[in-house]
């Protein structure tokens, strides 16, 4: 079996807010925390996309400049 993680501390506490990249806090349901999170979710699915088999390289290369551009932006979101 592997390891357990019973516990996890982020202390910070929970109060309903998250970091930016800045160290400053801000609410967990705010707009720059859902656009960075929905940029990360895109980025996740093309990462899947190109999982897949015999994907023809051009758009094998296309997809991974548009991953490389989603990562700017989402480290552009996190820092105010």
């Amino acid at each position: 079996m592997g390891n357990r993680l019973s516990k996890i501390y982020t202390r910070t506490g929970d109060d309903g807010t998250t970091g930016l990249g800045d160290g400053s806090r801000v609410a967990k349901d705010a707009a720059r925390v859902e656009a960075y999170g929905t940029v990360d979710e895109l980025n996740c699915a093309i990462g899947m996309i190109l999982c897949v088999a015999n994907l023809p390289q051009a758009l094998a290369a296309t997809l991974i400049e548009v991953q490389h551009d989603l990562f700017d932006l989402g480290g552009e979101l996190c820092i105010p």
